[in-house]
């Protein structure tokens, strides 16, 4: 991951463990339930930012590099390695 992208992905990793540690608070104070969901709607769509984040860096370099290759194993195992990844995805939204 060039710095640029790096530097982002952890900023969003540490606002997320914030988010967290405010979650975690929130239920030791019997916050409102609702108020609490929507925090963790919060931190799931912030990972799946991360996750998205990660994928592209993954597609734009290993798997494009596999392409490029005359490797017929390397691109069936790259090919094979996204579409196990995206079928974990479609299983936890």
């Amino acid at each position: 991951m060039d710095a640029e992208n790096k530097k982002k992905a952890i900023s969003r990793l540490k606002r997320i463990v914030g988010q967290r540690r405010g979650i975690q608070k929130m239920v030791e104070q019997d916050r409102y339930c609702i108020d609490i969901l929507t925090q963790t709607a919060s931190i799931v769509s912030a990972l799946k930012g991360v996750e998205d984040m990660v994928m592209e860096h993954h597609l734009h370099t290993c798997v494009a590099d596999a392409m490029r290759s005359n490797d017929g194993n390397l691109k069936r195992q790259k090919i094979d390695e996204v579409m196990t990844v995206l079928s974990k995805f479609r299983k936890h939204g």
